[in-house]
């Protein structure tokens, strides 16, 4: 079978790449660093919203598009690209389709809210204790073993993590937070294990993106850089860096795409595509991220070049929804042992 995207996703891939170029330039993340601020832009984020992406996935009844993930997946990537520093994964890929699950008439209201633009969602998926962007959402889905939680962020308590990524700010929950009941029992097991996978795809998408970046940047500074008298770029050590890591960029994206056609169409491997996904792209996002620093050099490592944003957010990235080995040691479960499913991500057999 043969897969490609149609013309109308490549277009909405083109125009919200164009549009995030505007609106959020390196500039722009650098200014989501500024510890006197929340990191946050209301007014990107109802750009983003208006342009119909974080309520891609929310029926037409209640406001959205009605559309798939596999419609998404490219503007998640292109967010990565630009290292977009707002709850995107976790408000339009994660907790839309969770709350739309439900079905609770508290999720609909809220589903809104996010169509809207007046409110992000990030979640606390068990397994998973570091919640981002905790500081400004409205609201927090906790997932506690048999019951989701609809938790307002400002009435537990939540307390700031170190991370490298200024931009990407993640936060503790108290051991005890209380929230609204949307669904028990095994019910709510099933749904979030089905968003942890969305969020796992997130997560690869923006590394796709933030690798492309990070070879775009190093072969502008290549091309301009020069020694001997002559551009940087041409020297063969360099071109063999920059086809490194546009061939592990290359190698990741069929996995990713696919992944996401799996969990569009329900599909019964659709787990394991995630984590196959998740670990590749992963992998590409840290030899871009190494190779571009390399072509750099020392100045690479600069806060007052561009490409630390990207690096910093790469490895941030790694180590949500899952860490790289986690998604490879359930890759490897299945490969040794094809008749068993891959692990659940919260512990259990």
């Amino acid at each position: 079978m043969r897969f490609a995207f149609t013309e109308e996703q490549l277009a909405f891939r083109d125009a919200t790449r164009a549009m995030l170029a505007r609106i959020c330039p390196a500039t722009a993340v650098r200014t989501a660093w500024d510890p006197a601020s929340s990191g946050r832009d209301p007014a990107r984020w109802k750009v983003l919203a208006d342009a119909g992406i974080v309520g891609l996935l929310v029926d037409e009844a209640q406001g959205g598009l009605g559309r798939r993930v596999i419609d998404l997946v490219l503007l998640i990537e292109e967010a990565g690209r630009a290292a977009l520093p707002e709850p995107l994964v976790e408000t339009a890929l994660v907790a839309a389709p969770l709350l739309a699950a439900t079905g609770s008439p508290t999720a609909n209201e809220w589903l809104a809210r996010i169509v809207s633009g007046d409110a992000t969602i990030t979640t606390s998926l068990d397994g998973e204790p570091l919640v981002a962007d905790a500081h400004v959402a409205d609201r927090i889905i906790v997932q506690a073993r048999d019951t989701m939680l609809l938790v307002d962020p400002r009435e537990c308590s939540v307390v700031h993590q170190p991370t490298v990524d200024g931009a990407r700010r993640i936060f503790t929950l108290g051991s005890d937070p209380r929230g609204l009941a949307l669904t028990p029992g095994d019910p709510a097991r099933g749904l979030a294990a089905r968003a942890f996978d969305h969020g796992a795809l997130g997560v690869a998408a923006m590394q796709l993106g933030l690798a492309a970046r990070m070879i775009d940047l190093a072969v502008a500074h290549v091309s301009t850089r020069e020694q001997f008298g002559q551009p940087v770029g041409s020297f063969q050590a360099v071109k063999h860096h920059l086809a490194d890591a546009l061939l592990a960029l290359e190698l990741a994206r069929p996995l990713v795409y696919r992944a996401a056609c799996s969990l569009s169409h329900d599909r019964v491997h659709a787990a394991l595509h995630v984590s196959m996904a998740r670990a590749r792209a992963d992998q590409a996002a840290g030899i871009a991220a190494r190779k571009s620093l390399q072509c750099h050099g020392a100045i690479g490592y600069s806060f007052e070049y561009d490409l630390h944003l990207f690096m910093k957010r790469s490895w941030a990235l790694s180590s949500a929804f899952g860490t790289t080995s986690f998604h490879r040691d359930r890759v490897g479960v299945v490969c040794l042992d094809g008749d068993s499913p891959p692990p659940d991500p919260f512990g259990e057999p």
